[in-house]
């Protein structure tokens, strides 16, 4: 089957679609119903599902159809060159194509037929019947049984696709229908040759990256690698990056490299005809046609990283991991890999970026995707663009790069408006500045130095590259973020995306003019004809009072519930929320989600939990409204209700840690299992931290902890430097029975290294770290008192080693105000039979009191009594400890040989302070008596 972009040959069809019939029959007929429910009429008088073969060659040819139609709309919209005709002439029938009038109503209803959900499509979209005409064919349900041939049933999910990419948003109903085909096509994978299968899970891959699966991304982009036999590794590689740098560093390098058969030939080549892409043959392939890469000149970097030509030995590269058959490659000229094997290295990049777009470090792992690409001499025209394109985005944050970032991308926006804007045509064009149509920064690319539409669509639907008005308005968002509003806002106000201008102005401190802008849209006054032009913007009518604007116009704009919703929010008006939702028809759910909002911040929670309800009953799949929505039902104390909403945002995104802790903290709210016995009827449930058996009632009444515990644990991995997390972590896991030893070790082991410089001691949990002792201490002999005995616990593997870790490299250093902890100190190296250490922390711990008695301005009886404890537990240590030998020292030497004279000391010298106030008091007495022992 050909699907030739050269021309849309309808001839087969016009006998059924009456495109160029003569009269008023057919002109009036699309006037009143609508141009695609003319072709619904038609088609469905026209097909025979009951005659086989007959069905089988009209389904060939409206599938040829749709296909060529989606090709032509792309090659206008997003790769060029431009078309040889004009699609309304093709397409419409005389009097509508002629009637200019009549022509922009037909798009305008077209174009409002493509919105779903509220979300609409750009309203300058240039050639929209062509889409149109895909979309309808290529979904048109009596074409789909069950001896629906695999390619139609593909083309279906890529024509929803590049719908699901033309709207403003992603929309619930479209993602449904893609992945309920994708999931049905999945075991069909299996026939398809290995170039095929390759080429659909790559363009699979970009799904999911539209939709942020991330992982599923990367899984089709490995199984791809596999089926292409292509080879690729992110390493380092010494190398200079500065002009001015004199010793080799690390520079990060992907090495790659495609198959190779036995001759030494490319393992896997494109057929000349596959699904998805306008291919009658790969005429251009070879050519070396590509669009211009601007060079740096910087005056610092280089303007590509200048390896080491010295060679490394097997030894270092086998540490490096890299592969043999990628060990030995030139880092500075690479082979050129196949098309697809460039696309899957530029969708890696995607995958990296959109995991995490504004780390630095991830800027730098992604870079080196994109250079290979570039400096690989990619042979596909696309391709090398994209990689352009990616590459400048990757440099739009880096000073010695961003001017060369912006400039690139400013000469990728003019080669795609000059090359999809014909000379002359029949649609609504953007304003351009030359005599020739289009105004370029670089020179206008001679015929023979651009490559064909067969070669710019061959992986389109693998590339997914962006239209024309997504490349300008991402060009615009650039200078924003340079601080270029003025030239953004030319942009945006020459493509006319009024909201995005509106926006700008507010995003400067000028709301009013904002609102002017949105109003003008919307809007017009009492006394003005209502078929005057809607898209006349405020900004070349200043002489007009947004007072004025007071009746709404009769035909509103495509995006008109967004407008509504930024009106809202520049006004802080919920009517205009509202109004958003009726124009929509109760579609629209950033409505909803803005209502929701407002109701939040006015106090209103109930009223807000309703509106993000309704939001979801629209679009299902936002995960931010689904987060929303659970924590207001935290507010309202509707466990069940939060601990639903937190799930269902974690299918559609589990690398939030904030959702998974809030989901941990609705968990610990639910009440226990009904079924389960309670602590009070079952004497036996344990209920103290070194438990270990437990009764199966008990598991049962656990459930929900368990799960908390779960949830706190995936978000500590997600967000490790969150001592909140960490803490709720360690309080979840102490309730557990029997307690997960190691992981609260690593919970207060956390803790204490993300608090320590600002906590100090305070950041250990003293009930925790006692009870982690005790379950020491119970499952641990005696070492048998020398030191290296003692250390070779902290040698073993699991829980005590990891306990001996924790209490003497992170525990004994911060311990400096706390008694109890020093007498846990004590507790602990005595069980390990240390006598000189424990006698060290007793006197540690006597110190403390005894500087608290010292320090306080009127001493309490509380502090005297806990002096008093303090010097008898002191004292009864140097009886007990002092005659042992001492650790690690001499051959017989002893603790302490003068511990009478040492106690006797620390006696009087309680007394002495405390003689004036606390004289013949019960703590008196017993350190009188204590002292008279001592004399004995």
């Amino acid at each position: 089957m050909s699907n030739s972009v050269s021309a849309l040959d309808l001839s087969a069809l016009e006998a059924i679609f009456e495109f160029h019939a003569e009269g008023d029959r057919v002109e009036s007929r699309i006037l009143e119903v609508g141009w695609t429910q003319r072709l619904d009429e038609r088609l469905r008088l026209w097909l025979q599902p009951e005659h086989g073969e007959t069905f089988r060659t009209q389904r060939e040819n409206l599938y040829e159809v749709g296909t060529a139609a989606l090709n032509s709309f792309l090659q206008s919209s997003v790769t060029g060159p431009p078309l040889a005709w004009d699609s309304a002439d093709r397409l419409f029938p005389r009097g509508i194509a002629t009637d200019a009038a009549k022509l922009n109503g037909v798009r305008r209803r077209l174009k409002q037929d493509l919105c779903i959900d509220g979300e609409n499509v750009y309203q300058l979209i240039p050639n929209v019947e062509l889409f149109c005409l895909a979309k309808y064919l290529l979904n048109f349900p009596p074409l789909f049984t069950p001896d629906t041939p695999l390619y139609l049933r593909w083309a279906r999910v890529t024509v929803n696709f590049w719908h699901q990419k033309l709207l403003s948003e992603n929309v619930s109903s479209l993602q449904e229908s893609i992945y309920q085909d994708l999931e049905e096509l999945e075991g069909d994978l299996a026939h398809d040759d290995r170039w095929t299968r390759a080429c659909r899970l790559v363009q699979r891959a970009t799904i999911h990256t539209q939709h942020g699966f991330d992982q599923k991304t990367r899984d089709d982009l490995q199984r791809a690698t596999l089926e292409t036999g292509f080879e690729f590794q992110l390493t380092g590689r010494l190398g200079k990056r500065t002009k001015f740098q004199e010793k080799d560093l690390s520079q990060l390098v992907v090495l790659a490299k495609s198959a190779d058969d036995a001759n030494g030939q490319k393992s896997i080549s494109a057929p000349e005809e596959t699904f998805g892409s306008v291919v009658n043959s790969l005429g251009g392939t070879d050519k070396t046609s590509k669009p211009e890469a601007l060079d740096l000149n910087d005056d610092t970097l280089l303007e590509k990283i200048s390896f080491s030509t010295s060679n490394q030995d097997a030894a270092s590269l086998d540490e490096d991991g890299v592969t043999p058959s990628l060990a030995f490659l030139d880092h500075s000229d690479q082979p050129t890999l196949q098309a697809i094997d460039s696309i899957i290295l530029l969708a890696y990049a995607s995958s990296i970026t959109n995991t995490s777009p504004a780390d630095g470090l991830t800027r730098e792992e992604t870079l080196p995707y994109a250079t290979r690409v570039l400096q690989g001499s990619s042979t596909n025209w696309q391709v090398y663009t994209k990689a352009l394109l990616v590459r400048s985005r990757i440099e739009g944050y880096k000073s010695r790069t961003v001017e060369r970032g912006v400039l690139q991308l400013q000469a990728l926006v003019d080669q795609v408006i000059v090359e999809t804007t014909p000379k002359t045509s029949s649609n609504p064009s953007i304003e351009v500045t030359n005599d020739s149509g289009t105004s370029s920064f670089l020179p206008r690319p001679k015929p023979s130095e651009s490559a064909p539409a067969s070669e710019r669509l061959q992986y389109i639907h693998q590339l997914v590259s962006p239209t024309r008005w997504e490349l300008e308005a991402e060009l615009a968002s650039r200078w924003i973020s340079l601080g270029g509003i003025r030239t953004a806002l030319e942009i945006y106000e020459r493509l006319q995306m009024w909201a995005e201008v509106a926006l700008c102005w507010a995003a400067n401190d000028r709301e009013d003019k904002a609102i002017s802008i949105i109003r003008w849209q919307l809007y017009r006054g009492a006394t003005v004809d209502a078929t005057e032009p809607e898209n006349n913007p405020i900004v070349d009518k200043e002489e007009t009072s947004v007072e004025s604007l007071t009746v709404e116009r009769d035909i509103l704009p495509t995006d008109a519930p967004r407008l509504f919703c930024i009106l809202g929010d520049l006004e802080v008006n919920p009517s205009m929320y509202d109004r958003a939702w009726e124009v929509s028809n109760s579609r629209y759910a950033r409505a909803q989600r803005s209502l929701g909002k407002y109701y939040f911040n006015k106090g209103d929670i109930r009223r807000s939990e309703e509106a993000y309800a309704r939001s979801l009953k629209v679009n299902a799949l936002n995960h931010n409204t689904w987060f929303s929505l659970g924590c207001i039902r935290l507010q309202l104390e509707d466990w069940p209700g939060a601990v639903d909403a937190f799930s269902r945002a974690i299918q559609i995104e589990d690398s939030d840690a904030e959702t998974w802790s809030n989901l941990a903290a609705a968990l610990l709210q639910l009440p226990s299992d009904p079924t389960a016995h309670s602590a009070d009827e079952d004497p036996a449930v344990p209920l103290s931290f070194d438990d270990a058996e437990i009764p199966s009632a008990k598991e049962d009444s656990q459930k929900h902890i368990r799960s908390a515990f779960t949830a706190l644990k995936r978000a500590a991995a997600l967000k490790r430097d969150s001592h909140r997390i960490w803490s709720n972590l360690l309080n979840v896991a102490v309730k557990l029975s029997p307690p997960p030893y190691t992981d609260i070790i690593i919970a207060q082991t956390r803790l204490i290294d993300l608090l320590a410089k600002s906590k100090g001691e305070q950041s250990i949990d003293i009930e925790v770290l006692e009870g982690l002792v005790a379950h020491f201490i119970a499952i641990t002999p005696g070492t048998g008192g020398t030191l290296s005995e003692s250390e070779g616990i902290g040698r073993k593997r699991g829980f005590e080693s990891m306990l001996v870790e924790l209490v003497e490299q992170r525990v004994v250093p911060l311990i400096t105000t706390s008694r109890r902890l020093y007498l846990l100190m004590a507790k602990y190296h005595l069980h390990l039979k240390r006598p000189y250490a424990a006698l060290q922390a007793y006197e540690k711990a006597w110190r403390v009191a005894l500087n608290r008695l010292d320090t306080a301005s009127e001493t309490t009886e509380g502090q005297w009594n806990e002096a008093v404890d303090a010097t008898v537990e002191l004292v009864d240590a140097y009886e007990s400890l002092c005659e042992r030998r001492r650790e690690g020292g001499a051959e017989g030497e002893l603790v302490m040989k003068d511990w009478k004279f040492k106690s006797r000391s620390a006696i009087r010298g309680i007394l002495g302070r405390g003689k004036e106030i606390w004289e013949g008091s019960d703590g008196w007495r017993t350190l009188k008596d204590k002292l008279e022992e001592l004399k004995a």
